[in-house]
């Protein structure tokens, strides 16, 4: 059975992600990238679905960290007997796919358990398993080799497991100042192995690069631990080469233990990249960015009719999603689901989120070619053609498409940013097309959106129910955050989707998604509450908020998709982007709140 959710940590090369359990079980790792399928699945089913186990053969007090800001991964077992240390890493940089894991032993002596079991294609391929001698120009020991039509791993490493059934397995003892290290190397199966890699220069090398990019980050916040981290995140979930960034790095993790809302992550929103691009921006990254923001540009780009919600990581289209029946599911959380059915939904949220993150890379100098600017006409007055359209939102509902009023301000927001980029930067565009349709659809929120008699904006048209999502209309300008109707707005949110301090995105019980059962609150949301505070002058609201949400970190840093603070779990797809960017901007939006009230005091 896999851990909870929480016990996982995550190790990446920016191509593909691992997780590995407190245990020292690596339960989910797809190669050679994020949306590839699975070698390694026992997080959805059992570990016969495939695992890579290296930790004690006996319960241990176990403690982790990170090595600085990196994402080597250091476990420390202490059992009666000694106390052992295991370092993971996956390099950067080397053209391959590594996962290189050493132990020491530190005090005393511990018995350790190594389980290997290699199963392709998301846990049901079993592959053929062979001992044999390394190549010869590479050395002479022996490696462990697993294959399967395009795929092969080799396991090299001190010693060995040994083939048992369709497993392979070892035990052994580590005595202080012994150390041992193995190393998994995936490959397509037509090429020669690649050398091993020196061990003790990788774990260096991994670790300063890492230092090295969290060092540029300028956030000098009382969260700053907590936001350096949350940028390796958005960074370790980035495809190194096509600078596309995934949801998570995971599928099928539940939004409700045991029910059917479990949905694949490992591809790429536009609105997540443009909101990692508003991140990295805002947090000092700056030449970083041109890597997102290209790959932004070379998704869409096309007829402007075709452009997705989502795309693979290399910018690809087709998404496929299908129910994968040989998996028991997280917690028996069926059922599992690879690709989204989701990339054929309409949501016009998406041209306003790319909108304000290529407006915003202008503003840091990063100028628009005339390509992009070319794109980014036709997209809006593709918008201008279908604004009026319903649409199925931000949370992506999979029935009757509504206007929702997220949406709709952020149609808003697309020609907004269209009319800036004309006024402000001198590009050319039809700007009094853009400015009537601009006022056309501040209208159409304002008389349609707002509900009177209940004081606040509503989550659709139709309804008088509230989402999350519209605590956002001042951060993208739509109105100012001293509004009474944002006040009002904010206070139906607190009354009505906060459960155990923590925001809902909406109230399922409502309906609208038509799916059973229910969902725990969502941690964007809730730092979109802290955003909120401080935009309206409640500093100290907002900082107890956002000290709670901080702790609920995982114990080396890392956010879920939810939290259930009724049984202090983590829930859904891990680690998630969503998550750490919002937390992102609510440190930034509390420094911004505090740096104006000290200039007003200070005057």
């Amino acid at each position: 059975m896999a851990l909870p959710i929480e016990d996982y940590a995550v190790i990446g090369d920016t191509d593909t992600a691992a997780l590995v359990g407190r245990d020292g079980s690596i339960d989910w790792l797809c190669l050679p990238r994020f949306d590839s399928p699975a070698c390694f699945a026992a997080l959805l089913g059992t570990r016969d679905n495939g695992h890579w186990l290296l930790g004690p053969r006996r319960p241990a007090k176990s403690t982790r960290r990170y090595l600085g800001n990196s994402f080597v991964l250091e476990t420390t077992h202490e059992t009666p007997t000694g106390v052992v240390r295991v370092t993971d890493f996956m390099p950067i940089g080397e053209g391959r796919a590594d996962i290189v894991r050493r132990v020491e032993g530190v005090r005393g002596t511990v018995r350790m358990r190594h389980e290997w079991v290699v199963r392709f294609g998301y846990g049901k391929v079993r592959p053929w398993v062979s001992r044999r001698a390394d190549t010869p120009e590479i050395g002479s020991g022996a490696v462990i080799s697993a294959i399967a039509g395009p795929d092969m791993v080799v396991l090299r490493g001190s010693r060995l497991p040994h083939a048992v059934a369709s497993r392979h397995e070892d035990e052994f003892d580590v005595s202080a100042g012994q150390r041992m290290t193995f190393n998994m190397t995936w490959f397509r199966s037509h090429l020669v192995a690649p050398a091993p890699l020196n061990v003790d220069d990788g774990v260096e090398q991994t670790v300063a690069h890492w230092e090295e990019w969290a060092g540029r980050s300028d956030h000098n916040g009382p969260y700053r631990d907590a936001v350096v981290r949350s940028l390796l995140v958005l960074r370790v979930l980035t495809h190194g080469e096509t600078g596309g960034i995934v949801a998570a790095a995971t599928t099928s993790l539940p939004e409700q233990f045991g029910g059917p809302r479990n949905w694949d992550y490992r591809f790429c929103w536009l609105r997540d990249a443009s909101l990692t691009l508003e991140a990295l921006l805002r947090s000092g990254f700056h030449q970083e960015t041109v890597l997102w923001r290209n790959w932004l540009l070379r998704a869409v780009a096309g007829d402007p009719e075709d452009m997705q919600i989502m795309y693979a990581v290399d910018g690809s289209r087709d998404l496929p999603e299908r129910v994968l029946s040989h998996l028991a599911g997280y917690e028996n959380s069926r059922p599992v689901r690879v690709g989204n059915e989701a990339v054929g939904q309409l949501q016009t949220d998406v041209l306003g989120e790319v909108m304000v993150a290529l407006d915003l890379a202008r503003e840091n100098g990063l100028e628009d070619s005339p390509e992009s600017w070319a794109l980014q006409r036709s997209l809006v007055a593709n918008l201008g053609r279908h604004w009026e359209a319903p649409d199925n939102g931000l949370w992506e509902f999979r029935n009757q498409l509504r206007y929702f009023t997220h949406s709709r301000v952020m149609v808003w927001v697309a020609f907004d940013r269209a009319i800036k980029a004309v006024e402000h930067h001198w590009l050319q565009g039809p700007v009094e097309t853009w400015r009537e349709l601009r006022r056309k659809v501040h209208k159409e929120v304002m008389d349609r959106g707002y509900n009177v008699d209940k004081g606040c904006f509503t989550q659709h048209y139709d309804t008088t129910e509230v989402d999350a999502s519209l605590l956002l209309l001042p951060t993208v300008g739509f109105l100012p955050a001293d509004d009474p109707r944002f006040l009002g707005t904010v206070r139906a949110v607190e009354q009505e989707l906060v459960r155990d301090g923590l925001v809902l995105r909406y109230r399922t019980g409502a309906g609208l998604d038509g799916l059973p059962g229910d969902e725990h609150p969502f941690l964007a949301c809730s730092f979109w509450l802290v955003t909120a505070y401080a935009l309206t002058g409640r500093l100290e609201e907002g900082h107890a908020l956002m000290r709670r949400l901080v702790a609920l970190a995982n114990d080396v840093g890392l956010m879920a998709e939810e939290y259930d603070p009724v049984n202090a779990r983590m829930v859904g797809n891990f680690p998630q982007a969503f998550s750490h960017l919002a937390l992102i901007t609510a440190a930034n939006a509390l420094q911004d709140a505090e740096m104006a009230l000290s200039e007003r005091t200070a005057t």
